[in-house]
Formats: structure tokens, sequence, C-alpha cells
């Protein structure tokens, strides 16, 4: 993984789990990377975080300039702005928040810099609403923890240029990401549409007196979980249809799988009753581990599964960037 030319020095406006863990990436990469929090501890808190980091870092492979040296930390969030080439932002999850924040990072940044946001659900349109320079913001959402899992969604708002797309697409390409290009705008992106449909059906179970907590969890990860980890959904059918492929599988399949659709649940919101349940079974399953505990577990079987993929990927993978047209 070589730099990437273009961008040289990178902002991130936000340290909280999501900040920390681009920040401790970037660094990897062998970037120089400004961080600005507000938050009385932030600096401490972030280089505590990025130490910790670094050993899971150092495993997937660091870059030959890589350097935790190369941080700073600066309170003063236009000084941190000042001539960076590119801004992660991950801030709060709030409407208003986001739209005066993207707005005073506009104001802050040179023209050519690229401002990217970190929001799981809020669209860019929104979010750029104030900007004069709305046509190089972007979504670059990452799933957590930012350092590790791979994939970063690209999403275009109403006034986003399709050279800022690409760009975006590019740079976290180059770094390493699994950065898909999201081709319309929807609440959530996608990938977290698609974990909430799944937990929903969880909770609806789970409601009903199916199964418990415990067993929910390993219908999840010690089932169609661990293929998920391999392979994509529709990949996964496709080999489940044999020889006939996808196409095979379809034909005999689809009716069956229409019939579980139109059966899931409708649950719309969590009562008191199944936040309670859940909350108690997460924490029987949990067996007195802490969080640092589960985290540590999390991250050593994550470090495995993305070495066993690296060692699998194919020597030569297929192209799937395509020329980016404007968000719908």
């Amino acid at each position: 993984m070589s730099q990437n030319k273009e961008v040289r020095k990178i902002t991130i406006v936000g340290t909280g789990a999501i900040g920390a863990s681009w920040a401790a990436l970037y660094l990897a990469r062998g970037f120089n990377v400004v961080a600005t929090d507000p938050a009385p501890n932030a600096e401490t808190d972030l280089r505590r975080f990025i130490d910790a980091a670094w050993k899971a870092l150092k495993v997937l492979g660091l870059s030959p300039n890589a350097s935790q040296d190369h941080l700073e930390f600066k309170r003063d969030i236009k000084l941190a702005l000042k001539d960076t080439d590119f801004v992660q932002e991950s801030g709060p999850e709030r409407q208003d928040f986001k739209i005066k924040l993207f707005a005073d990072i506009d104001l802050a940044t040179p023209p050519t810099s690229i401002i990217a946001s970190s929001s799981s659900g809020l669209t860019m349109s929104i979010i750029q609403s104030a900007c004069k320079h709305p046509e190089r913001c972007v979504i670059g959402h990452p799933f957590n923890p930012p350092h590790m899992i791979p994939l970063v969604e690209v999403v275009a708002g109403e006034k986003t240029s399709p050279e800022t797309v690409q760009r975006a697409l590019s740079f976290y390409r180059s770094i390493g990401k699994k950065a898909i290009h999201v081709r319309k705008e929807m609440v959530g992106h996608v990938a977290n549409r698609i974990q909430g449909a799944l937990y929903r059906e969880v909770v609806y179970l789970i409601e009903q007196g199916v199964l418990d907590v415990a067993d929910a969890d390993a219908a999840v990860c010690w089932g169609p979980g661990l293929r998920w980890g391999v392979m994509g959904p529709n990949l996964l059918f496709h080999l489940g249809g044999g020889r006939g492929g996808i196409e095979h599988f379809l034909e005999h399949l689809s009716g069956p799988i229409s019939t579980w659709w139109k059966d899931l649940g409708k649950i719309t919101d969590f009562s008191p009753q199944i936040k309670r349940t859940i909350i108690d079974g997460a924490l029987k399953e949990a067996g007195g581990r802490s969080i640092e505990e589960l985290e540590q577990e999390r991250d050593a079987m994550l470090l495995q599964l993305l070495a066993a993929r690296a060692k699998a990927e194919w020597v030569a993978e297929p192209d799937l960037s395509e020329p980016v047209e404007p968000a719908t």
C-alpha cells in the first residue's frame, strides 16, 4: 500500500471512538494527522487509544512512514484545518450540529480539500446545505473500528461533484479500505440498513420467545455470519445453486424466501420489556467480561479473520471500479 500522493495532511474533527480509530489508521498509513476536539481530556484519550490500537495495526502491516509522532493535536479547529488536504469529520450525530460544523469546516479549509463525514445515518444533502463549496463534501462512513474493519461507504449529496466521489473512492482504496459507492442517498446508507433489518428480526424472535439473547447471537455468528465474513449473500447464494449457480438458486428458492419475507416480524419499536430482556441477556452472555475484555476478544478474532482473508485473496482481483455519476 503506497501513500496517496494527492493527500499528505489529514485533519480529524472529533476524536471519540470513531475519530480516534480513523486517526490511528491514517498514522499507520504514513500521513501527517492533525486532530481537534473541544472535550477536556480529548488529547490524552486520543493518544491512549492510538497507542493501544498500534499493536493491531502492526499485525495488519504498517506503511514505511508510519509513526505516532506524526500526530498533532490542536484545540483551535481553524488552526487544525489550515492547509489540510483531507478532513475526516466524526462529530456528534446531530443534524443541526453537523450542518453548522460543516459550514465552519468549509470556510476554514482550502477549496481543493475533501471534507468527508463519518455520519452513520444523516444524508450529505442535509449536512452540506449551508456550505459555500458543497461540491467537495461527501459521506465517508466507516464500520467500527475503522482502523480494522475495511468497509467505507462513499455517498454523494445533491451538490457533491462526481469528481469528489471518485477522489474519495480512490483515496480510501489507496490506503487499503474496501470503499463502495452508494449511488443513492438513503437514511442509514447501506450497511447499517442491512444490519438494522437483521436486528429487527432478532429482536422480534426474542420478543416472541422463539429463543433467548445468547442463542440469537449464536444463530448469527455461528451460522450465516461465518459465511458473510467470506462472501456476500448474492455470491453465497450463487454457490447455493450448485452447478446451476444463482439462476438455479432463484428458480427453486425465490418462492420460499419470499414466503419468509411475508412472515417477518412487524416490530417497529423497542418496548421497555424487550429492552430489559436484551440488556439482561447480553450481560448474562458477557459472563462478567468487561467491555475492554470483549473488545480485545473481538479484535483478536478480527485480526485472524483479516489475515485469513488476505492470504486467500485472488492474485488479481476483478476491477470493480466504475465511472461515477451524479447522485440521484
